[in-house]
């Protein structure tokens, strides 16, 4: 049996010139039904990575907005325009989590939308069995995102105020989206799990 090492993924946060070539509006973010209308493209992938990892597909929104802001080519950068860690990509994975995740699951491009969506799920799988942690829960699942799941058994998070905020907000943001989903004739069509 093969041992896998998983790294902590680095946060996507300040995420310092990152282009796109046609960026997602502030009004288009804040709802998910208007997301998916933008990129039509990308509710197939969102839908499938959540029913596969038995996730919501409000989490795994949640997840990438906060790491990119939806962007394929987001990097962290720091004041100099140099990159801060190996993030890349929409779910912001660093090369050695990302390494893992293709030999799970075969070559995949973190600038893409599908190969970064199911990243998110299959991760967020990863997640909960190591740390224990139920797949409702967004807030821990977030903070072992970004901490990797030995750190989140280590508790390594609770001496980081900043962490804490921003994994409450990707858990707002998740029970919004999964709300606005309900709207859309697309959620009630394909039963996936919701948030609780």
């Amino acid at each position: 049996m093969r041992v896998l090492l998983f790294v902590p993924i680095v946060l996507g946060l300040g995420l310092a010139g990152c282009a796109s070539d046609d960026p997602l509006s502030a009004d288009q973010v804040a709802d998910a039904c208007a997301i998916l209308e933008e990129r039509d493209a990308w509710e197939d992938d969102i839908f499938e990575a959540a029913g596969e990892w038995r996730v919501s597909p409000g989490t795994i929104l949640a997840f990438i907005r906060q790491e990119s802001a939806f962007r394929g080519d987001a990097r962290p950068l720091d004041e100099d325009g140099r990159a801060r860690s190996t993030a890349f990509g929409y779910s912001q994975a660093i090369d050695a989590t990302w390494a893992a995740y293709e030999r799970a699951r075969g070559n995949a491009r973190r600038q893409n939308f599908e190969d970064s969506a199911d990243f998110v799920g299959w991760y967020i799988d990863h997640l909960s069995r190591e740390a224990g942690i139920d797949r409702s829960d967004v807030r821990a699942l977030y903070l072992a995102y970004h901490e990797g799941p030995a750190g989140f058994r280590r508790g390594s998070w609770r001496g980081k105020a900043w962490l804490t905020r921003v994994a409450d907000r990707v858990e707002a943001n998740a029970r919004l989206y999964d709300r606005q989903l309900g709207r859309c004739e697309h959620w009630r069509m394909l039963g996936v799990p919701r948030v609780r």
